[in-house]
């Protein structure tokens, strides 16, 4: 959740979407995501739209849960004055911030009040995001009970100093750990990872994915980092304190993550994601293929992005004016865009490509389906896919997706 937010139209008080949003509503999916806007402490290389207790200005976490439960409400009167079928909730995405930063039973509170608006279709997903060490097996175990399916571990690196150098809190050792009482509580595990901190090398990067690994994990991601504008990192960079993150030595550690989890048996689904197949079950975030694929989805919270049937909008940043907004019986939202035809087209695009999946070809404009033969030529995409129908990127593709998207699209 960047802390930027776009600039578009003011978005109306009421929050009153346009009756065409319900078109086909029924054929798509139906997400929600709570953002808890709350962190310990704020890492240096942290762009997300997150907040220590000093950065609070009076407002207290032990109120969200409700302020939150009320834009739920908000939100199923809004689709309902619109015409939107109630859907039951596909998906369910806790992210932050440091959604574990808040009692276990503030997180249930919120699912009670998604559950309660719309229900949780039968095998519906619910995952939170978690530190390490912001969990034990009392709290691991209260979300189980509840409905949550799964926990995303923010583990980052298993070197000492890689973690420092990103401002992480936990010490790698009590990863097993968390791991372990996830699995007893019953939830589904994923280990994010991010790789091309100042000072890692190529052993560093292999020594976590090796620790990570071990765990067997269900899902794994793995982020390149970004120096984004105005984060503490950048400054640090600028100043000559660390080095400037090398594109050359990302690209070799992205190669080596992808040799490394196929061999432990993940697959890649999406550029940034890999997930391990079983009989059983598909291990996959769907709530971020939700995203990639164009579905709807509400988000809750201050920052937090929504998209219902081609109109997208956001919500103020600060968590006082959240709650001022949603208090008063006001939408949080700071502005919203409906997409045009070109926008859509674009980012279907922009997003279908980078899932395994594929995006069809017959999606493309006649330049994009002329465009694809080149790229088989230049080994980014898989020539047995395309022949079949659907553009798939390749090792080499992967590396160079922006690219790749500029050529379908130019």
């Amino acid at each position: 959740m960047p802390s930027s937010l776009p600039i578009a139209d003011p978005a109306p008080l009421d929050g009153a979407l346009p009756a065409h949003v319900a078109a086909d509503a029924e054929d798509r999916d139906f997400g929600v995501y709570l953002h808890v806007p709350f962190c310990r402490v704020r890492c240096g290389y942290c762009d997300f739209n997150t907040y220590t207790a000093e950065e609070l200005r009076g407002v207290h976490r032990r109120d969200y849960a409700g302020q939150a439960a009320s834009e739920v409400a908000f939100a199923a009167e809004v689709l309902g004055a619109a015409g939107v079928p109630s859907r039951p909730v596909s998906t369910v995405f806790f992210g932050g911030g440091t959604p574990t930063l808040l009692p276990a039973s503030d997180l249930v509170h919120m699912l009670a009040a998604v559950r309660e608006q719309w229900g949780l279709a039968a095998g519906a997903e619910v995952t939170t995001e978690a530190n390490p060490d912001s969990v034990d097996t009392e709290y691991l175990a209260q979300l189980a009970e509840a409905g949550f399916t799964r926990v995303s571990f923010g583990m980052q690196s298993a070197v000492p100093h890689v973690l420092e150098t990103l401002e992480r809190t936990h010490d790698p050792s009590r990863i097993p750990l968390v791991v372990e009482w996830a699995r007893e509580a019953g939830l589904d595990v994923s280990l994010d990872l991010i790789y091309g901190t100042p000072g890692e090398t190529l052993d560093d990067w292999r020594r976590s994915l090796e620790h990570a690994i071990a765990q067997q994990p269900d899902h794994v991601s793995a982020y390149a980092l970004i120096v984004e504008d105005g984060t503490k990192l950048a400054r640090q960079i600028r100043r000559g304190e660390v080095a400037e993150p090398d594109d050359d030595l990302q690209a070799d550690m992205y190669e080596m993550a992808d040799a490394v989890l196929a061999s432990a048996g993940y697959e890649w689904y999406e550029v940034s994601n890999w997930a391990r197949p079983t009989d059983a079950a598909d291990h996959r975030s769907r709530h971020n293929l939700a995203y990639w694929r164009g579905q709807d989805w509400w988000g809750i919270g201050p920052g937090a992005h929504s998209h219902v049937g081609g109109v997208r909008w956001w919500n103020v940043k600060h968590p006082a004016a959240y709650a001022d907004r949603v208090l008063a019986g006001h939408s949080p939202a700071a502005g919203r865009e409906t997409l045009d035809d070109a926008t859509r087209t674009l980012e279907r695009v922009l997003l279908g490509a980078r899932i395994r999946d594929g995006l069809r070809v017959e999606e493309l404009t006649e330049h994009g389906r002329l465009a694809v033969a080149g790229l088989i030529a230049d080994g980014l995409v898989e020539a047995r896919a395309a022949i079949g129908g659907s553009l798939v990127l390749t090792l080499k593709g992967r590396l160079l997706a922006d690219a790749v998207v500029r050529r379908l699209l130019d």
